[in-house]
């Protein structure tokens, strides 16, 4: 997987804001798939094209063996851990997108690791428009991103998933700049180990839908590093703080969690 890392190092020059490069320099790259055609990002068999970054670990360090491929399925594992500290883990694609739609088909298996934070029960997530992860701290525990948030309901109450969080940004919402960490979506409660399945479709600076198993339960647009908060500042560079796209990661927030498709259609300009 440190192979992977000399190609995402090159493949910003904007002083490590999360924007993806030109078309010009997107479409000479031999691994640059075309738009207009599925792809599966996860092949299913391990993490070929996939960098992990824990906090408090260095970029590249699978820590406790978290990010694992059994049966076909990625999952985020915690049965080599005595207990949670505090190391939040992203596995990122080794890619960034700007245009594109995202699906993921996830799950919630098994107990939360013990000492696991209580909001973090049946809590995972996938990081769009993030930052090239070579630019993370060595104890920063989450990218400046968009999360995708998936969430899994309890025995009663109500959980909606596909809520949109912001570590180190922010975004619009009906006209209106939402600096808040977390907003919700207006889809159902899923309880148990049921997959279900989230599709983002991003337009760069324009519109970005979350869908919940085909339903429309989200729609925000305009993302953007927040000065307010340490880790977005640090990466403006020249008042540059509109995020046009990024890095996608998976997250693992101490309780497990199954993937068994993270797919991609790049969309034209």
């Amino acid at each position: 997987m440190l192979r992977r890392l000399a190609p995402i190092a090159a493949a910003l020059a904007l002083g490590g804001i999360a924007l993806v490069p030109p078309a010009s320099a997107q479409d000479a790259r031999p691994d640059r798939p075309e738009p207009g055609r599925w792809i599966s990002l996860f092949n299913g068999k391990d993490l070929d094209g996939w960098i992990p970054k824990f906090t408090g670990s260095p970029i590249g360090e699978n820590y406790r063996d978290t990010f694992r491929v059994e049966d076909g399925v990625l999952k985020v594992s915690y049965d080599k851990w005595d207990a949670f500290r505090g190391e939040f883990g992203h596995l990122f694609y080794h890619l960034p997108f700007s245009k594109y739609r995202l699906r993921v088909e996830y799950r919630f298996v098994g107990d939360q690791c013990p000492k696991g934070p209580g909001w973090a029960i049946r809590n995972s997530g996938a990081m769009l428009y993030s930052q090239d992860p070579t630019t993370m701290l060595k104890d920063q525990e989450f990218p400046a991103s968009l999360e995708v948030q998936f969430l899994g309901g309890g025995e009663r109450g109500e959980r909606p998933t596909a809520n949109v969080c912001s570590p180190g940004t922010v975004f619009t919402m009906g006209g209106k700049l939402i600096t808040q960490h977390c907003t919700e979506s207006s889809s159902k409660t899923f309880r148990g180990d049921q997959w279900v399945t989230v599709e983002v479709e991003c337009h760069g600076f324009g519109p970005i839908k979350n869908y919940v198993n085909g339903e429309l339960v989200m729609e925000y647009e305009k993302p953007q590093l927040d000065p307010n908060d340490p880790d977005g500042a640090r990466l403006i560079k020249d008042g540059r703080k509109d995020l046009a796209g990024g890095w996608i990661a998976l997250q693992a927030e101490s309780h497990p969690v199954e993937f068994r498709k993270v797919e991609l259609l790049p969309l034209e300009d």
